[in-house]
């Protein structure tokens, strides 16, 4: 197998499990409106991180510390309305089959805004992905293509997988369904805060 195969296969999926603002989102959505509704914002990364690939490859390590914490800013403003949003959603909860959901292009867009506010993506590809990225490629193009391919292939699945989980937890009751809404809730404020305290301390 080769080392770039591996390599996208296992980033992938550390990229697919770990916590962030984007995972907090889509799962409040999913608890909100079930899978049917919100599956495509799996594909939010798609979307924002050709963009931020791009610019990381291009200035890798020298991102200036003002721009971090311009997107850091921006990131936690943006997190705390999406956190408001479905504050109001738990707070006048009602049976997620009568809730009115967001359109699967609304969902994908707020999705795709939210990763492109988050410097983590810029990071994650200025520091890990991106110099794998270009290492591979440098061998040889089909090195570097297989490493993305197969980063994305395991970083969209794995999000399918978690919004199908959480989706599933909707069947518990509505109990339960609200409960962990409102722990999304405060998980999106949390990161919210955790954005903007970054932005004023750096």
């Amino acid at each position: 197998m080769s080392i770039y195969l591996l390599q996208g296969l296992v980033l992938g999926f550390a990229a697919a499990v770990q916590p962030g603002p984007l995972m907090a989102f889509m799962v409040t959505q999913t608890l909100a409106h079930g899978f049917r509704k919100t599956w495509m914002m799996a594909f939010a990364p798609l979307i924002s991180d050709g963009p931020i690939i791009a610019l990381a490859l291009l200035v890798l390590v020298q991102m200036p510390a003002w721009l971090q914490r311009g997107l850091n800013a921006a990131s936690g403003i943006f997190i705390l309305y999406l956190a408001w949003s479905a504050f109001r959603q738990w707070r006048h909860f009602i049976s997620p089959e009568q809730v009115a959901a967001p359109t699967g292009q609304q969902g994908i867009v707020k999705a795709a805004l939210m990763n492109a506010l988050n410097p983590m993506p810029y990071i994650y590809w200025s520091l890990v992905t991106g110099p794998i990225l270009m290492a591979g490629w440098r061998e040889s193009p089909a090195l570097g293509l297989t490493f993305i391919l197969s980063f994305y292939f395991v970083f969209i699945s794995g999000l399918f997988a978690i919004l199908a989980i959480f989706s599933a937890a909707r069947g518990l009751g509505s109990r339960v369904s609200r409960a962990m809404l409102g722990i999304s809730v405060l998980t999106l404020a949390g990161f919210g805060v955790l954005q903007l305290s970054r932005a004023l301390m750096g």
